[in-house]
């Protein structure tokens, strides 16, 4: 079977039923269901096989799409979603994850005539793979991060932060070693460590939330308990929210028309 987009259906299909699987058997256990480990790494694996073979067919990296970037995140959200739920034992994690990863699934089932771009120059960089993957891994691991935010808004549970921190610390590590690296190849490729591109911008500002969380769970700030869990909570749903615009969003704004970040150009 030839793996390219005309079959990701069928990978699809498989990974979904996995996780599902997965997500189910976690809810159902008290303890770490080694089942709902296994199904869910399968649906996680069904993925990374499609991913190798699009690789191979394409004689490029599947990084330069919006729909190849979806591709990585469904991916990395079941690697994050796996690695929170055998750290914390979270059994509901595991469904949040499968929810997250189905859609971004199916939007490229639905949606298939944004992957046959070509690798632009600018592209063909040593730093375009670190770059675009490393930004993907910790765009999951916030992502869970969000998730943790959301239930710790509706169920006022402090408990939530030590795990929320962890995440935050490792995406914010990762979101940084990515810009860092966008940096390189961006002087590399037109001769300018920062632009003030647009991506760029919303990139700033999403890390900067991220740090402005740290900062209030190293230092109180003197509020009330409950206010404070809260007002992090809130940050955690904030952060992502500016993830999304940075992501996706700012393909939509006047201002960048003339981005060399918009996924939908084929010219450098």
């Amino acid at each position: 079977m030839t793996i390219n987009w005309d079959t990701f259906h069928i990978f699809t299909i498989i990974a979904i039923l996995m996780w599902l699987c997965g997500s189910v058997l976690s809810a159902l256990s008290s303890r770490l269901s080694r089942p709902a480990v296994l199904f869910s790494l399968l649906g996680t694996l069904t993925l990374l096989v499609f991913i190798a073979g699009l690789w191979s067919y394409q004689q490029r990296p599947p990084l330069r799409t919006m729909g190849e970037t979806r591709l990585w995140y469904s991916f990395f959200m079941g690697v994050s979603g796996l690695i929170t739920y055998c750290r914390w034992r979270y059994r509901w994690i595991l469904s949040f994850t499968t929810v997250l990863s189905a859609v971004f699934c199916i939007i490229n089932v639905v949606k298939p005539e944004i992957h046959d771009q070509s690798l632009m120059p600018a592209l063909q960089s040593i730093w375009f793979i670190p770059h675009v993957t490393v930004y993907m891994f910790s765009y999951s691991l916030l992502g869970c991060a969000f998730i943790i935010g959301c239930l710790g808004l509706f169920r006022s549970r402090p408990s939530y932060l030590s795990t929320a921190d962890e995440l935050v610390y490792g995406g914010t590590a990762f979101l940084t070693v990515g810009m860092l690296t966008g940096a390189i190849w961006a002087k590399e490729a037109w001769g300018n460590y920062w632009s003030w591109d647009p991506k760029e911008t919303w990139a700033l500002i999403t890390w900067s939330i991220y740090l402005i969380y740290i900062h209030l769970r190293l230092h109180n700030p003197g509020k009330s308990a409950a206010l404070r869990t809260r007002i992090l909570y809130a940050t955690l749903v904030a952060g992502f929210l500016t993830l999304q615009m940075c992501w996706y969003g700012v393909n939509y704004l006047p201002a960048a028309r003339n981005s060399v970040h918009l996924y939908n150009r084929t010219t450098n």
